[in-house]
């Protein structure tokens, strides 16, 4: 099972870096949404996987006997979650607003028209 993981992590990082390196902004979000899944399942794998056994451990145990799994790459996971959240949402106004003023979301478009307000 982690072998499946590790290869959708490298997939996920490599979909998002390429998306990533493409000229649009709607692109540029996608890639980093993928990239932030990647490393959500790449912090939940390095945490183990434990199958049937949750994160809370009984007040009568004093020793731990049993493999259990790692509460605190979950934690880690839920609020990589809410931040992704607030980015991706943050993100997607602002390529709104771009589109609007400047009717492009091409990079290089982008660029070249403020190199054109500078030359006024």
């Amino acid at each position: 099972m982690e072998i499946i993981l590790a290869i959708i992590v490298g997939l996920l990082y490599a979909s998002g870096i390429y998306l990533m390196l493409r000229r649009s902004l709607v692109k540029l979000v996608i890639g980093l949404v993928l990239l932030g899944n990647g490393v959500n399942l790449l912090i939940f794998l390095l945490g183990g996987l434990v199958k049937g056994k949750p994160p809370i451990i009984p007040p009568t145990d004093t020793v731990l006997g049993q493999i259990y799994a790692d509460p605190v790459p979950q934690a880690l996971i839920l609020t990589a979650i809410v931040i992704s959240f607030g980015l991706q949402s943050f993100a997607i106004v602002l390529i709104k607003r771009t589109y609007i003023v400047l009717d492009t979301d091409d990079l290089d478009q982008i660029h070249s028209a403020e190199e054109d307000e500078d030359d006024y």
